[in-house]
């Protein structure tokens, strides 16, 4: 674990990267999380593009306050390539 994270990071890194994916990963954990680690920009039709690393992908909001489990395989193996694994 990066040591500049705070708890709540961490915890969300480790909601993110246990198996089996954990279902109550809230959005707003995540993009607090991804701010931590690189940057989150919000485009204007509404989706985000996060770059952590080498690695860039493009989020969309879920409907509710929790990330779906594509979202959380998509976040795993961006993080992990990115070398917080």
């Amino acid at each position: 674990m990066p040591p500049h994270l705070s708890n709540h990071h961490r915890d969300t890194l480790r909601k993110i990267l246990g198996h089996p994916a954990s279902g109550n990963v809230e959005w707003r954990e995540v993009i607090s999380l991804l701010e931590a680690v690189g940057t989150v920009r919000e485009e204007h039709n509404g989706k985000f593009k996060v770059t952590v690393g080498p690695e860039t992908e493009v989020l969309h909001r879920p409907h509710g306050k929790d990330v779906d489990t594509q979202v959380i395989v998509d976040l795993r193996r961006m993080l992990t390539e990115a070398g917080l694994g």
